[in-house]
């Protein structure tokens, strides 16, 4: 956090969820920050002098500005054609996961190969619980590469800085957030290996049986060639640089050969396969209902704004997955974010 710098044994390692709440906590008490806990805010809306009113569980209160920093990933979002799957099977989605034990008995088809979709098949294969996993293309990030952490090759290249349109789909849709393992790499071939059945994206579905689509290998390359040119990005810029780093070594997790089912599996039916459950992994949303000024949001009931500036006056939205750079709506992202938006509210309190 800003500020701040890590202290304790394990620079490369991974805050678990309770230590990350820690920080928080701990940062706000040494920085005295004025946080109020279980205070929802219940409803912004237009004030009589231009301002807003906000009001929550416990207050209503005035301001010129509001920074709705809430982030756009609170409310899952999952394809319409789970809503044709008999009742009979328990879907969830990956907000609600906790373990495999929590899970009907049975097997379980995971729905989405990103970090979501590929952390939780694996937890469900180390649980000994069979799983299916209905993949996509979306890239992979190997979890080292040349010695370090590729988290913090990334950050020091600038590589998290490149600009949205820069790596928007043709369609101006975001990509998925690539594939990776929380403590270790983790790919398509390393879970087929595991004994996660890889199936293609879901078509279809009519009650019991679900369709698929027969692009299970082109899944695999497509996430191969994006471990390889980011790798090869690192490469460039430990070369450009002159820095000192170990050669690169071969992944475990990248070099095993992929298991795919000969022929490919195109249908499934859930009953006849024992799958009672569905995690579904398909991307969330922001939830924005309670924002109750015009213009605020777009048609899709998302926050209208340039890079994290509202369209409305007065409106701030720090923390959306990919508001102007790969980092938004990242922890790395708060700075350049928060100053962005200090500026703009300096600039219109000095404005008559």
């Amino acid at each position: 956090m800003p500020g701040d710098r890590y202290e304790g044994s394990d620079p490369e390692g991974a805050l678990t969820r309770d230590e990350f709440v820690s920080m928080l906590e701990g940062y706000v008490s040494r920085n005295s920050l004025p946080v109020h806990v279980g205070e929802a805010v219940t409803e912004v809306a237009p004030g009589d002098d231009g301002g807003y009113v906000v009001r929550t569980s416990s207050r209503t209160l005035k301001t010129r500005n509001v920074v709705v920093a809430s982030g756009s990933l609170n409310r899952p979002k999952r394809p319409a054609l789970s809503q044709q799957i008999a009742p009979i099977v328990r879907q969830i989605d990956a907000s609600d996961y906790r373990s495999a034990a929590a899970l009907e008995p049975g097997a379980v088809l995971v729905v989405g190969s990103g970090q979501s979709g590929g952390q939780i098949a694996k937890d469900l294969s180390d649980a000994g619980r069979k799983a299916f996993l209905a993949t996509s293309k979306i890239g992979r990030i190997p979890r080292r590469h040349r010695g370090r952490d590729v988290a913090l090759w990334l950050v020091d290249g600038g590589m998290l800085d490149l600009r949205r349109e820069e790596f928007a789909l043709p369609s101006g849709a975001m990509p998925a957030r690539p594939l990776q393992g929380a403590v270790e790499t983790l790919s398509l071939q390393s879970l087929s290996a595991q004994g996660v059945v890889l199936v293609g994206r879901v078509e279809s579905a009519d009650g019991l049986v679900l369709t698929f689509s027969d692009d299970v290998a082109e899944n695999v390359r497509f996430a191969d060639e994006a471990s390889a040119a980011l790798r090869r990005r690192i490469d460039d810029y430990i070369a450009r640089n002159g820095i000192v780093a170990p050669p690169a070594t071969d992944d475990p997790a990248e070099v095993v050969a992929p298991k795919i089912p000969s022929p490919p599996i195109t249908s499934i039916d859930l009953e006849a396969s024992g799958i009672t459950n569905i995690v579904w992994c398909t991307g969330f949303e922001g939830d924005f209902s309670w924002l109750k000024i015009p213009g605020a949001t777009a048609t899709d009931q998302q926050p209208s704004h340039v890079d994290s500036i509202g369209t409305v006056s007065g409106l701030y939205f720090p923390g959306l997955d990919f508001a102007s750079t790969r980092k938004s709506g990242t922890i790395l992202a708060s700075v350049d974010e928060s100053r962005a938006i200090v500026r703009h509210i300096l600039q219109r309190l000095s404005q008559p």
